[in-house]
């Protein structure tokens, strides 16, 4: 196999206008979970709230932990593509598309659970019109804003070379819709050097902005619960907490998605296990903090057992929470980390695995620091109990289903690997570099592989 800019620019563009069986089917079957989806909430709208779990005592359920979970996402596709833009990381050229496609999906995800989680989502414009600047929530409304539009920003000006690729390469090839997108919005590129110059410095301004508003946009997200008088929640903690564990779970996401493309597109040539090691190595400094954080979050509450947070110990060590707690403490973060520090593990398959369990235990953690938060009476009764209903699950898995269908979408508007960064970076000599060393290691069936 051959590894230059022209085999990198075929394979990315026939990756793009290559519709498998699988992908078709795929397709259809999250679309049908995502009309499933909007079936499950207009009943919900005609019927209200009521349709769901929650009550007068447990006010969030499931759409505020997937909510969070989605904002966490996003964190993660920011860091991997502008944090290590900045950090001049020339490895995350083939990584940093999906990244930013990540990100955009995910704040759009998670922007639609807010309005699953309104009884009259028609009252959202209220809070640009009434809100009260002394609300985290309504820090949270603008602050969302700002990083949607911040990162379709970063996207469009990361994608737009290689729109103009697919433009001369096959642009008359495509349907009529996907080929007046790739027309519109390649504008007038031609690769001239003002053109480039001008691009290189606006992805710089972009990379220095979209980073402090991302994790601007996670610390108020935190602040929504931290700024409460709820025990769980009453902790400083709480913004630096949500910071790492979004980078944790972002980067998860991303290795999964890395592994997908890398076998849906037959990349496995420009996505090598040194992407993923690298990815593994990220995965397991953002999993040590987590622990860190848990640790000393746990130590401190627990020496002192005063006031309500005793009875949230009480629920996470030995009630109601305790197999959600656990589970987020052995699958979510010792098992990853383990399978990162032990040398045998160390390989795709293994980084996949940690990435995906990382991923279930931090949907657990999000689960249990909303709902084991509401739980905690503030008057002298019984703690409530929560169980999401047949609705809000659909609900859910309606919005998950579109934001892999968004992802779907966006693999076949565009090159999935920039073509660009890969160039500007050197990581084509450096995937021929990991191509001999594999060679080298495995004969001649390593080089066929």
């Amino acid at each position: 196999m051959t590894y230059s800019t022209e085999s990198l620019e075929r394979a990315t563009v026939e990756a793009m206008q290559r519709f498998s069986k699988r992908y078709i089917i795929s397709f259809i079957v999250l679309s049908a979970f995502v009309v499933a989806g909007i079936v499950a909430y207009i009943n919900q709208l005609q019927n209200g709230l009521y349709e769901t779990g929650m009550r007068d005592r447990i006010t969030w359920g499931l759409y505020i932990v997937m909510f969070v979970f989605f904002i966490g996402a996003s964190m993660g596709g920011t860091f991997v593509s502008a944090a290590l833009r900045l950090a001049d990381m020339g490895w995350r050229a083939p990584i940093s598309r999906g990244a930013e496609y990540i990100t955009v999906s995910a704040l759009f995800t998670a922007s639609l659970f807010i309005f699953a989680d309104m009884g009259h989502p028609e009252r959202a414009i209220n809070i640009l019109l009434f809100g009260r600047w002394e609300s985290p929530l309504v820090w949270d409304v603008y602050g969302l804003n700002t990083y949607i539009a911040g990162s379709m920003v970063y996207l469009y000006l990361a994608v737009l070379p290689d729109l103009a690729l697919v433009r001369d390469r096959v642009g008359h090839q495509l349907d009529p819709i996907r080929r007046l997108f790739v027309i519109m919005f390649s504008a007038s590129w031609t690769g001239h050097p003002k053109q480039v110059k001008a691009l290189d410095t606006s992805l710089k301004v972009m990379t220095v902005v979209i980073v402090p508003v991302a994790v601007m946009m996670h610390t108020v997200t935190s602040w929504i619960f931290g700024m409460t008088l709820r025990e769980p929640w009453d902790s400083p903690m709480f913004g630096i907490y949500f910071v790492v564990g979004a980078v944790y779970s972002g980067v998860g996401l991303i290795v999964v998605f890395m592994y997908v493309m890398r076998r849906m597109n037959h990349m496995e040539a420009f996505l090598t296990e040194r992407h993923f090691l690298n990815m593994g190595k990220l995965l397991a400094g953002a999993g040590g903090v987590m622990i860190f954080f848990q640790i000393s979050d746990l130590v401190t509450a627990g020496f002192k057992l005063k006031g309500d947070s005793a009875f949230n110990l009480y629920q996470l060590a030995d009630g109601a929470m305790a197999p959600i707690f656990w589970t987020y403490i052995w699958v979510g973060l010792m098992i990853p980390l383990a399978l990162m520090l032990l040398p045998w593990t160390r390989t795709i398959w293994g980084v996949l695995i940690a990435s995906v369990l990382a991923n279930v235990g931090m949907m657990l953690e999000r689960y249990f620091i909303v709902i084991g938060g509401l739980r905690l009476p503030l008057n002298p009764y019984h703690a409530p109990s929560y169980m999401p209903t047949l609705t809000e699950l659909t609900i859910v898995l309606g919005l998950c289903s579109l934001f892999i269908l968004i992802l779907m979408i966006m693999m076949k508007l565009a090159p999935a690997i920039s073509v660009q960064e890969m160039i500007e970076t050197g990581e084509i000599e450096a995937v021929q570099h990991d191509a001999r060393r594999a060679a080298s290691t495995d004969g001649p069936e390593g080089a066929v592989a």
